[in-house]
């Protein structure tokens, strides 16, 4: 009787133990821009939702920035920060570069999305090439709003399941890496088109070598994989300004695989199964006050392919 007892309290803790194995915790940002962008929130329960048929998985949402306490990150095998960025950006705020970089140090995993890859280059830009492998560095990078066509995807545990694809959103590129791309992986990569310059120089509209890259027809990594020499992992992607597109199923794929492969959870042969539909998308959205917006995703419109000589390779 005894023998079948301690059998059966530790059964009863090994599948607590399993239950709990591994950890997300999401840091959703402040409600920004209008009706349907930026919905920070929304998207980390979006992303949420679909993550909970992941054996073994607990999922946390801290809302509204950084969280007032941080031991919620005890455990935690990847964090994921969907906000604001810039001077605004949470990670930077006060002592919590400091208090992330404790956790990168132990391994965990970093997935920053949109404009949450950007941080001034004297405040967090070094921590962040550390920790994801790149960066939207102002003066360097740009944010103008195209459509992406990404025609070939590489082998990774991160595409498991993703097939090519082509959405419009606002895709920041021209990215800052570590030197030589080294331990990055490009993701999703694409061509931007001429259009993505028409706007004048700036902090994150152009600048000569941005332009001589898009002249030049030079491939544009908007989302990579960052593998540290300490076993950590990070990701990045400059997509997700429009909440509509975590409706596209290989968009949402993407970002789902991410979180997975950060948290050194093996991806599934296809990725993660997901399904969402429009009244999931408008569940969580921000009060911004005006109509809800639409979250049906818009008709791409094909762009020509940039022209490339078989001359002079541009």
């Amino acid at each position: 009787m005894k023998t079948s007892l301690i059998l059966a309290l530790l059964l009863t803790t090994s599948l607590s133990v399993s239950a709990a194995e591994k950890k997300v915790v999401f840091v959703a940002g402040k409600p920004s821009h209008g009706p349907g962008e930026h919905e920070h929130r929304a998207g980390c329960l979006l992303l949420q939702q679909c993550l909970a048929n992941v054996p073994n998985l607990q999922t946390i949402v801290v809302s509204n920035g950084f969280p007032s306490d941080p031991s919620v990150f005890d455990g935690a095998s990847t964090i994921v920060i969907y906000s604001d960025g810039g001077g605004g950006h949470p990670a930077i705020q006060g002592d919590n570069l400091k208090i992330l970089g404790k956790y990168m140090d132990q391994g965990v995993g970093l997935v920053c999305l949109h404009y949450a890859v950007e941080v001034p280059k004297d405040d967090g830009g070094a921590e962040f090439l550390k920790w994801i492998g790149g960066y939207f560095e102002t003066d360097w990078s740009v944010n103008p709003v195209w459509t992406a066509h990404f025609n070939k995807l590489p082998n990774h545990p991160i595409t498991r399941g993703v097939k090519p694809f082509a959405i419009k959103d606002e895709w920041y590129f021209h990215m800052r890496f570590r030197d030589g791309m080294e331990g990055v992986t490009p993701i999703l990569s694409a061509v931007p088109p001429a259009s993505t310059m028409d706007r004048g120089d700036g902090p994150h509209e152009g600048n000569p070598a941005v332009r001589k890259a898009v002249k030049n027809h030079e491939p544009q990594h908007v989302a990579w994989a960052y593998q540290r020499p300490d076993g950590g992992r990070g990701f990045g992607w400059t997509g997700a300004h429009y909440l509509r597109n975590f409706g596209n199923d290989n968009f949402r794929k993407l970002v789902l695989n991410s979180i997975l492969w950060t948290a050194h959870i093996e991806v599934p042969p296809n990725g993660v199964q997901s399904h969402v539909t429009e009244a999931d998308l408008l569940a969580n959205l921000d009060n911004k006050g005006g109509k809800k917006p639409s979250m049906k995703l818009p008709a791409i419109e094909l762009e020509p392919e940039p022209y490339t000589s078989p001359v002079t390779g541009r």
